[in-house]
Order: C-alpha cells, then sequence, then structure tokens
C-alpha cells in the first residue's frame, strides 16, 4: 500500500452515542480483513490527560504499557484490536496547547503571532500524521471526543477539513448521530441528525458516511431520506441499533456493510472476508453460558458504570473462557460495616476489592477483605485492593492493631503499606505515579506461577504507594507470602495465602491487558476457583 488512510469519527446531536465502540468495530473489521490499523482518540479538554480527573468526571483512567494515562476508549480500542495502544494513541486539548506553548517560547515561530489558525490546527494534524508514520499502519481511525457544535471541538474538526482537503481520496468522515424515537408520536425522527450534519456542513467537512444509532430498525424511507437531506448516498447511511453487548457491534456493522462501504471509498480491496470466527466463538459462548456465578466488586464508585470498566470488561472475557455468566455485583464500601457484613456478603461465591485512591470507604475494603480470608471465599485484590488484604493481615493475623497504609495515616507506626522511594519528593499530581507496564518475577510452587504457568510475566501499574518490604518475613511467617516480585526494585507485586482456596492480591493492575481474544489469566483462574466444586 502506498499511503496510510486516515479515517475520522466525529458524533452529534448527544454525547455517550458509541463512538469509541463504532471505531473499535470498524476497527476490527478491517484488521479481521488483514488490514494493520490503529485507532486515536482526540479529547477535547484541557487537563494535559485523564490522570488527575475524578472518576465521576469522566469514568476509568485507562494506562497503556508506555505509561500514558489515557480516556477509557482506548481500553475498547485494545479489547477489540487485541494491539497495545501508547501516548500516541490519546491527544487532549491540553496537550496541543502545551506543545504550541512550549513552541512559541522557544523560538520556534520565529516571533510569528501564534494563532488557533495555523498554529493549534498543525500540532492537531501532526498529531493525527504521527501515530500511522511511527508504525507504518494501512489506516488510522481517528475518533474525536464531545459533539458537533461544541466550541473546544472546534479545532478538530477544522483539522478534518484541513486534511479532507490535503488527502483527498486517502481520507474520509463517519458522523455518528442519533434518529430518536418519540413514543408518543411512534416515529423515528430524523431532525436531529439533518442539523447535526448541517452544523459539520458550516464547519466545512462533508461527511462520507452516516451511523445512524437508533432503538428501532430504520425503513428504507428513513435512510432516503436522510441520504437526501445529508448529501450522501443511501448505501453510506449505516443504522446501529441498540445491542445486547457491545461485543454484537462489530457483526452488526459488518452486516450493515460499514467496513466494506469505508474501503471502496478509500479504493482499498474488498475481496478478502473479514475472518471472524475466534470472534464469533466469544460470542457464543457469552451468550450459551453453562452455569452462572455471583461476585461482589467491592469499591467506592460503584454507582460510576464506567469508573471500573475494564474490571467488568475483564470478567465477561474471564466468564465466557469458563462457559460462565459472572453476575457481578457492586458494593460500596463505605457502607460495609462490622454489624452488616456477613448480611452484604454471603451471598457472594467471589469478592474483588477495587483499586482507587483515597481514605473514603476504605475500612469497608478492609472489612471485605477480611470476610473472604476467614471464609475461604476466593478473593482478587487489585492495587489498592492488594494494599487492603495486606493491611487486613497484618491488624488481624500479626495483630499490629494500628497498621495501616501511610497514604490513609500518615502517623501509623506500622506502615505496611508506604510511599515508594521515587515518590517522596514529588509534589505534583499529573503523570507523577509509577505508571506503565514492569517485569514480575514469579516464584514456582505458588498460586502465581500456576496461574501464568511461566516464570516472569509484564503488567501495567498506576500507584504512588507499595508493600513495605520491612515487614515481609514477618508476613510470611504468619501464612502470607509475596509470590511476585519486581525484577529490578525487588517490589512486592504479588501476596497470596497459600493455605487459603483462592486469595491473591496484585499491585499492578491486569484488567488493562484482558481482550477478548486474551482474556487475562489472572480473571480467567479467578473466575475458575468461584464455580469449582
Amino acid at each position: 500500500m502506498s499511503s496510510t488512510k486516515y479515517i475520522f469519527v466525529t458524533g452529534g446531536v448527544t454525547s455517550s452515542l458509541g463512538k469509541g465502540i463504532i471505531s473499535a468495530s470498524l476497527a476490527k473489521l478491517l484488521q479481521a480483513r488483514g488490514y494493520r490499523v490503529t485507532i486515536q482518540k482526540l479529547d477535547p479538554y484541557l487537563n494535559i490527560d485523564p490522570g488527575t480527573l475524578n472518576p465521576y468526571e469522566h469514568g476509568e483512567c485507562y494506562v497503556t504499557e508506555d505509561g500514558a494515562e489515557t480516556d477509557l476508549d482506548l481500553g475498547h480500542y485494545e479489547r477489540f484490536l487485541n494491539i497495545p495502544t501508547s501516548q500516541a494513541n490519546n491527544v487532549t486539548t491540553g496537550r496541543i496547547y502545551q506543545s504550541v506553548i512550549n513552541k512559541e517560547r522557544r523560538g520556534d515561530y520565529l516571533g510569528k503571532t501564534v494563532q488557533i489558525i495555523p498554529h493549534i490546527t498543525d500540532e492537531i494534524k501532526r498529531r493525527i500524521k504521527l501515530v500511522g508514520q511511527k508504525k507504518k499502519f494501512d489506516v488510522v481511525i481517528t475518533e474525536i471526543g464531545g459533539t458537533v457544535g461544541d466550541i473546544e471541538s472546534f479545532p478538530y474538526v477544522e483539522a478534518v477539513r484541513q486534511l479532507k482537503w490535503e488527502f483527498g481520496s486517502d481520507c474520509l468522515a463517519i458522523h455518528l448521530t442519533l434518529v430518536p424515537y418519540l413514543s408518543a408520536a411512534k416515529e423515528l425522527k430524523t431532525k436531529p441528525t439533518q442539523h447535526s450534519v448541517k452544523m459539520l456542513l458550516e464547519s466545512g467537512v462533508q461527511p462520507d458516511i452516516l451511523v445512524l444509532r437508533t432503538e428501532k430498525a430504520l425503513t428504507l424511507d428513513i435512510k432516503k431520506k436522510v441520504a437526501l437531506f445529508c448529501n450522501v448516498n443511501i448505501n453510506s447511511v449505516i443504522e446501529s441499533i441498540d445491542a445486547s453487548t457491545i461485543y454484537e457491534v462489530p457483526l452488526l456493522m459488518y452486516k450493515e456493510k460499514l467496513d466494506s462501504t469505508v474501503l471502496t471509498k478509500l479504493n482499498l480491496p474488498t475481496n478478502k472476508d473479514p475472518e471472524l470466527k475466534p470472534w464469533k466463538q466469544f460470542l457464543y459462548k457469552l451468550k450459551n453460558p453453562k452455569r452462572e456465578v455471583t461476585i461482589g466488586l467491592v469499591g467506592k464508585y460503584i454507582e460510576l458504570p464506567d469508573a471500573y470498566k475494564s474490571i467488568t470488561e475483564s470478567f465477561i472475557h474471564a466468564g465466557a473462557a469458563n462457559d460462565c455468566k459472572v453476575n457481578l455485583v457492586s458494593i460500596y464500601s463505605g457502607k460495609i460495616t462490622e454489624e452488616n457484613c456477613n448480611e452484604k456478603l454471603k451471598d457472594l461465591k467471589g469478592i474483588l476489592v477495587a483499586p482507587g485512591f483515597g481514605h473514603r470507604g476504605i475500612e469497608g475494603k478492609i472489612l471485605a477483605v477480611k470476610y473472604a480470608r476467614e471464609n475461604n471465599i476466593p478473593f482478587l485484590g487489585v492495587c489498592l485492593g492488594m494494599q487492603c488484604a495486606v493491611v487486613e493481615f497484618a491488624r488481624n493475623v500479626l495483630n499490629l492493631k494500628d497498621a495501616n497504609s501511610s497514604e490513609m495515616d500518615r502517623q501509623t507506626s506500622n506502615p505496611v503499606i508506604d510511599i515508594m522511594e521515587e515518590q517522596k519528593n514529588v509534589l505534583e499530581k499529573g503523570g507523577t505515579m509509577r505508571l506503565g507496564a514492569y517485569s514480575c518475577k514469579l516464584k514456582k510452587d505458588t498460586k502465581a506461577f500456576e496461574i501464568y504457568n511461566k516464570n516472569e510475566t509484564v503488567e501495567r501499574h498506576r500507584h504512588r504507594y507499595e508493600f513495605n518490604n520491612n515487614y515481609l518475613a514477618d508476613f510470611e511467617k504468619a501464612g502470607m507470602i509475596g509470590s511476585g516480585f519486581n525484577t529490578e526494585t525487588n517490589l512486592v507485586e504479588i501476596i497470596e495465602i497459600p493455605k487459603h482456596k483462592w486469595f491473591v492480591g496484585v499491585q499492578f493492575h491486569p484488567e488493562y491487558k484482558s481482550t477478548v481474544i486474551n482474556p487475562h489469566p489472572l480473571f480467567v483462574k479467578f473466575v475458575k476457583a468461584t464455580i469449582s466444586e
């Protein structure tokens, strides 16, 4: 192929229509046809990255192999494509402005007046091209956050306008919009889509393909109407009807011929059908489980569906791998007390204590750990969840009653979890944690080694605090061992209780690496432990 092709995905009418899922689904179909594809997310907010954003603002913060704190849509990209993303796959307006201002301060613009056009738009275009040039992808799909008409999104839409002119037939624009159903009138309404496309046209961008999100099937008349008013061919009006699972969307888009329409418009061959057998096998297992199991997710953001997105998706992958439906029960740790703990947790076959920061709900998490340990219930602690397991064991087995993490109590005389040495002089919050992939050596004859079935693994991190190795000998003597260690710093990465049915805590975030095709072994074995006789 002579050049990289570029696809831009914009959204209109309302947010949360599923641009990320449509982008990932299209990428999956193109990948299944043999093309090398990657996806990039452009976020219009002024934060440098989502690393300092409260989950209530933006849901989960996803972490890439190279340590970028990114939008949660990158998790969808990786789960669908089964290939890692990087720093280049997520760009924010904050990062764009920071780069331009730094260049201005260095004198790179030779004293010119720095403006939105061309300097900001040029930097956006540079970032878009960069991701395609790095690894020579055949197709780069760029999802633009927000909706058309947002003042924050204008520079991105303008950059798309310029690139469409620059790239010609090597570039196309897909616009995702809503066709609402009015129950009172019993009609689907196209006017919101017409207005959304009109707004995009006012910015100089003619969409090549329209994807219409709808809860009711679109009639041919509706497709013809949208095609007429929005200047597109009727074959380029794609229905995106509500699905029971996001993993159905690639097959729905294939049925609607989104991928073949895209390839035709980009002058690329369509003679090879997509290889979707593994994907269909996963979907079959997902929809036809042989058993069910109830697992508790104990955290402090349980009312937010996106706060633990990668964890919930990992359970979907692991459930399918075990021919099992995982009924995940979210439990707010802030309301777990000694009085109600047994009642809240008694019906669970497994307990996962979630990651997070801060002291809110921490004692409830520790109580959940204690319940799992004392009742021989399979347990998985992730990041802060692992640290809670360490604190609980120190208090109730080692009898160190004031044991704590120095994050929660700086005055504790037994900081079994303490701040990492390299974090002690860090003052800024953004991008300063231990981030990205690090290798972990696994002890033989341990649960960890059995799970991974190899001597070493690589996992992603996002934390400031770690197991205090000064206490390791006491823990191991009492029955909680370190079974995974960082190969360079000897940081305890994995703890477990060998005499327990299945009790594992990990300092890293295994959920970031679980995909449809490669479910994470920690989640697979954890679910298996919950359903074993």
